[in-house]
């Protein structure tokens, strides 16, 4: 057994699990949602980097953007026991800021915050694990005033981070809260109130709560691995399987006993249909739908009738006749230009049926109605008139299984269901449409289209893998190594400096002299690429590369992304260093220098809101190192010393984590589904999983790591 759900685990996980849909009830467009068009302090709607949606400024000002409480209701409903989501934004920062771009958060917690630092170069995810704050901090500059498209995924316990549809990290971290207190909120371009201003303009900002939502922004990113998510459901799955299979065990074996003895005994298999038994190979019509039906070894199976196609005469017309499946050719009745089929009826002075080609006068007394006279309507062929919304679908108007029957002002019809065409032009009886074959289906390049009654489903070629309902993309077995691209089955085109089937393979750009190294300088092959070194020598001139342009040997200059950085170049090599504070000098530069900035507008307010910081100043809170810089607070997490054990915990009230011999008191485990665990029932457990303990239904156990961790529920406890 463990072989086999080896086995599946591991097919499972090397293909990709998750269709992708467009479902609007699981995302969130946050701009829509706060109404940002009608804002007026602090936000302006702008041109942004396309005209397919709406993009807004957010200036350098005081302002509050945040959700409403329909839409922190909506969020939290969204956000409630969900492992998988997806943050998107397209958006332009004013170079070497810093600001909040989303925040979720109920007063002090934050839930979910995504922040860029200028000042620091990188990009701060900020989230909650078991009531504790987490920070993961990604070096990246995205405060550079160009346009970036930026998605955040989470997976349980997986993250990625997407800059401009490239994959820039991806990590494991403690997986985050997604169960929002009450009363959380959402700011939009801010942390709150007066902090966390984000400087820059913002489009396209949503929250996906679907497995790899950062296709939706970048449709060309292969996706062959199924998610984190996926592979823990794959994992519970087993669970639950282990756990039925022992009960199953049991009844079975049961069940083999009692058929041990039936071994001597003939039994047919019947059919029972509307309380009538049909014995085995029986047959019957169905009247209600007319098919033929036929009882199969106890199965029921059914035919629809083939009614032969009709010649009716100049003087007929075909009509259905009670007690018979198909249409039958009967004389039609004329009447003042008007044509009448048998058993229709006409209201003259008198009420008169169509009977075999001559209309027959009808005694027929009529119903009282429970309407007004203005509401009275006639019903088309009938003499009686009824009350306006009639159901006449409800009078037996009888339409086949494909068919579905619709009121109308005087008449009722039958329509085809989605799928279906009408046989022999009668909409009573309809057939499935092959859209496959009438070309009709929308299945894309890469895909077979398999009608299904009613529908069709588009199948993934061999080689292929499912990226919606309708499209499939290559599938490469080991992947595209260094930013490779799938482009057909274990095909991938590589990025410049690499080739193999996966890319895995240092072009040899020195060797093969597609180097661009001058002078004297020596090539010096390297992972993607190639560098130039210069060697002493009399011809050698000393003079450096840098950003594609040449720097002369002695050279001084301010370097273009870094405003506060000095380089030089020295006999072929660049030295850079910090640009020297004057604070005497009237001309220094207030964002290199803080500590200069005596401004009163440069100060910060703490995040308690009660101390004042001059620009420069450094301090401490809630575990993070925090820095005032014109006006503007900057907080990064401290560094914490790495840790060579197995199992960490945080104590209350300090910041970085200890190590642990017992497991059991560990909040960090990453969890070894080999190492399993076995509960009160003898049945074995993968780590990770939990489960209430036999005869104590207050005790919840964990299995971490082959370790058996049973904790008591106290409110359970004192309600029972």
């Amino acid at each position: 057994m463990d072989i086999i759900v080896g086995v599946w685990v591991c097919l499972a996980a090397a293909r990709a699990v998750v269709g992708f849909g467009t479902d609007p009830n699981l995302q969130i467009d946050i701009i829509s949602e706060l109404d940002l068009v009608n804002m007026t302090i602090g936000v302006t709607q702008v041109s942004g980097l396309h005209n397919a949606s709406k993009a807004f400024l957010f200036q350098d000002i005081e302002r509050e953007v945040h959700a409403g409480p329909h839409t922190s209701e909506k969020l939290i409903q969204l956000f409630r026991n969900k492992s998988e989501f997806t943050f998107l934004a397209t958006l332009q920062q004013r170079a070497s800021t810093s600001g909040v771009i989303l925040s979720i958060r109920e007063l002090e917690h934050s839930y979910f915050e995504l922040e860029s630092s200028g000042l620091r170069d990188e990009i701060r995810y900020h989230y909650r694990f078991n009531g504790k704050s987490r920070t993961e901090v990604f070096p990246y500059r995205l405060a550079d005033g160009q346009w970036h498209k930026i998605a955040l995924s989470l997976s349980a316990s997986h993250i990625l981070l997407h800059v401009d549809c490239n994959r820039i990290y991806e990590r494991v971290i403690d997986p985050p809260e997604t169960n929002l207190t009450p009363g959380s909120n959402l700011w939009f371009g801010q942390r709150k109130r007066k902090h966390g201003f984000f400087k820059g303009i913002i489009q396209d900002v949503k929250i996906i709560f679907m497995p790899n939502g950062y296709i939706t922004q970048c449709p060309n990113l292969n996706r062959t691995c199924p998610t984190c998510s996926d592979f823990l459901s794959l994992v519970q799955g087993i669970m639950d399987l282990q756990e039925l299979l022992a009960k199953m065990t049991a009844k079975l074996n049961y069940a083999e006993m009692r058929l041990s003895q039936l071994e001597n005994c003939h039994c047919e298999k019947t059919c029972q249909v509307n309380g009538v038994i049909y014995r085995d190979k029986d047959s019957w019509v169905e009247d209600d739908h007319c098919r033929n039906c036929t009882c199969k070894s106890g199965v029921v199976e059914c035919r629809r009738m083939a009614c032969p196609p009709l010649n009716c005469s100049p003087d007929g017309l075909p009509v259905h006749v009670t007690g018979q499946c198909c249409k039958v050719c009967k004389s039609k009745c004329i009447y003042g230009g008007k044509v009448l089929a048998e058993g229709q009826r006409i209201l003259t002075k008198i009420c008169r049926e169509c009977r075999n080609g001559i209309l027959v006068k009808v005694a027929e007394t009529c119903p009282p109605l429970n309407c007004s006279e203005k509401d009275y309507i006639l019903p088309e062929n009938q003499c009686c008139s009824v009350c306006k919304g009639h159901n006449f679908c409800a009078q037996g108007h009888r339409c086949g299984e494909n068919a579905e029957c619709r009121n109308w002002n005087t008449r009722a019809t039958c329509e085809c269901k989605s799928g279906y065409v009408s046989v022999q032009g009668d909409s009573a009886y309809c057939e499935d449409i092959d859209e496959c074959a009438a070309k009709m289906h929308y299945c894309h390049a890469n895909t077979v289209c398999v009608n299904l009654p009613g529908s069709y489903r588009c199948d993934c070629v061999l080689g292929y893998i499912r990226i919606d309902d309708f499209s499939c993309t290559a599938f490469c077995e080991e992947g595209c190594r260094y930013g490779g691209t799938c482009v057909a089955p274990n095909k991938c085109a590589c990025p410049s400096g690499f080739t193999g089937s996966h890319c895995e393979k240092d072009i040899d750009e020195c060797a093969l002299r597609t180097h661009t190294c001058w002078n004297d300088s020596a090539c010096v092959n390297l992972a993607g690429g190639f560098d130039c070194l210069c060697p002493s020598g009399p011809s050698c001139t000393g003079d450096c590369l840098h950003e594609g342009g040449l720097k002369r040997n002695g050279q001084v200059w301010t370097l273009k992304k870094d405003r506060c950085s000095v380089c030089s170049c020295k006999d072929g090599k660049i030295y850079c260093r910090r640009t020297a504070c004057d604070c005497q000098n009237p001309s220094v530069d207030f964002f290199c220098c803080p500590e200069c900035d005596t401004r009163v507008t440069s100060q910060c307010l703490d995040q308690n809101g009660h101390k004042l910081y001059r620009s420069g100043d450094n301090w401490t809170y809630s575990c993070q190192q925090c820095r005032c810089l014109e006006g503007e607070v900057d907080c990064w997490p401290l560094a914490c010393p790495t840790l060579n054990c197995d199992y960490t915990a945080i104590s209350e009230g300090e910041c970085c984590p200890h190590c642990v011999s017992d497991p059991c008191l560990a909040d960090n485990v990453t969890y070894d589904i080999r190492k399993t665990c076995l509960d009160g029932y003898g049945i074995s457990r993968l780590s990770g999983s939990v489960w209430t303990m036999t005869g104590s239904p207050c005790t919840t156990c964990k299995c971490k790591n082959g370790n058996v961790c049973c904790s008591v529920d106290l409110e359970c406890l004192h309600n029972n």
